[in-house]
């Protein structure tokens, strides 16, 4: 009985191995026994697009998910950034993919979601990481201490993005601010641009994009401390066709007219703006660097769990939670959408560690964590017909959003 037993074990790691093989994806050392993973019949939601459910057993659970993938190899789909069209504003997903008729989205990046130790200060809503949308910067990353989410593991930064190139192939990468404010006094660095926290001594640029929403939070806590106090030495600027048009002791909220830019300083930032009076000319220039080769059609903040095919090392292997995910296969010419099921049954989740494994075990080489819990939401749509969400929000309703990730059919 033991020879039989283990020649029928050496056979079954024998077929896993093949069959990974065949399959395309690396050949995982996980067997079914110890992830197993039931994956539904896919259903077609447009040329290039499907949809499928799938349940797992984690380690804290049973669990239930829910997965988008779409093929960039077919040049009637799209993908993008959704967005509620300011950075300091939230919609929920739905929402988000009913007004851009996205035929698929799931939500993206972690948020400025509460001021519990500011009394007073507003939460802005605002994403933590770099965002692109349409090829255009909308804002670059906070400090990595101002971070709302699950640890990060080890060299991973809020720069971290994940994206699709103008080239129409997907990869994650790292967007980093390089910007300046020129005076006649000489060059002032910028560290900030639509962001909700600045760094210590620093200086950041609010344009339109960012909205309406207050600017006072970007002057609170310190770049290893979301909770530290607000700064209590601030100055703001308004610049506009190249000119000082307005100062203030503190940041101020409203509207921006388009092709205004408002200099909020903290520190050695504000005691540098203050040099400066109405009339002065100021020149402020800003861009996201990437380091790899190649423009961004849409780029989301969150940090990735799997590259090449392996985990990241230090991932949370302990605290489970709904998450969401995105993925890339063939080269990023794949596309992966993920968002795990939110009911009772199922609320356990799974850890970070287990999610890299997951997408691994879905196909995909390189994958990027993006917010969950209660934000965790995957929809499709139907041609005309409105976003249907597929899986259950943990919080029971849909919450609004930062951002998230949308997928398009060209007619």
């Amino acid at each position: 009985m033991g020879r039989r037993v283990r020649r029928v074990r050496a056979f079954t790691a024998v077929l896993v191995t093949w069959v990974s093989l065949v399959g395309g994806g690396p050949a995982w050392a996980d067997t079914e026994e110890f992830f197993p993973l039931r994956l539904e019949a896919p259903a077609t939601i447009a040329p290039g697009v499907t949809y499928r459910a799938f349940s797992l057993k984690g380690a804290h659970g049973p669990a239930y998910g829910h997965l988008l993938t779409a093929d960039l190899r077919n040049r009637r789909v799209s993908v993008d950034l959704l967005h509620p069209g300011a950075v300091g504003a939230r919609a929920t997903t739905s929402q988000l993919a009913g007004r851009r008729g996205a035929v698929g989205a799931v939500n993206g990046d972690f948020f400025n979601i509460t001021e519990i130790q500011h009394p007073g200060v507003e939460a802005t809503g605002a994403p933590v990481g770099p965002a692109i949308a349409g090829g255009r910067a909308l804002k670059a990353a906070v400090p990595d201490g101002q971070r709302f989410g699950p640890v990060m593991p080890p060299d991973v930064t809020t720069e971290d993005v994940f994206g699709v190139g103008t080239n129409r192939v997907g990869r994650m990468d790292r967007l980093t601010l390089e910007g300046s404010v020129r005076t006649a006094a000489g060059r002032l660095a910028l560290s900030g641009f639509n962001q909700y926290a600045l760094p210590v001594d620093g200086i950041g640029a609010f344009t339109s994009a960012w909205g309406r929403t207050s600017r006072v939070r970007s002057t609170c806590g310190t770049d290893t401390d979301r909770g530290a106090p607000c700064s209590e030495e601030t100055y703001e600027l308004t610049v506009r066709r190249g000119r000082v048009t307005a100062t203030a002791e503190q940041p101020g909220r409203g509207a921006i007219d388009q092709g205004s830019t408002v200099l909020v300083g903290r520190e050695d930032g504000a005691r540098e703006l203050r040099k400066l009076s109405v009339g002065d000319q100021v020149t402020v220039e800003q861009r996201l660097r990437a380091r790899r080769k190649g423009a961004f059609v849409f780029a989301v903040g969150g940090f990735p769990v799997l590259r090449g095919g392996q985990p990241l090392p230090g991932l949370d292997p302990l605290t489970p939670a709904v998450r969401s995910a995105a993925g890339l296969a063939a080269r990023g010419r794949r596309l992966y959408l993920l968002a795990l099921d939110g009911r009772a049954a199922y609320r356990s989740g799974l850890t970070v560690a287990e999610l890299a494994r997951l997408m691994r075990r879905l196909g995909a080489v390189d994958a990027f964590n993006l917010d969950g819990g209660g934000s965790s939401t995957l929809v499709t749509r139907a041609p005309g017909a409105r976003p249907v969400v597929r899986n259950h929000p943990s919080g029971g309703t849909e919450r609004p959003v930062a951002n998230g990730i949308g997928v398009f059919i060209r007619p």
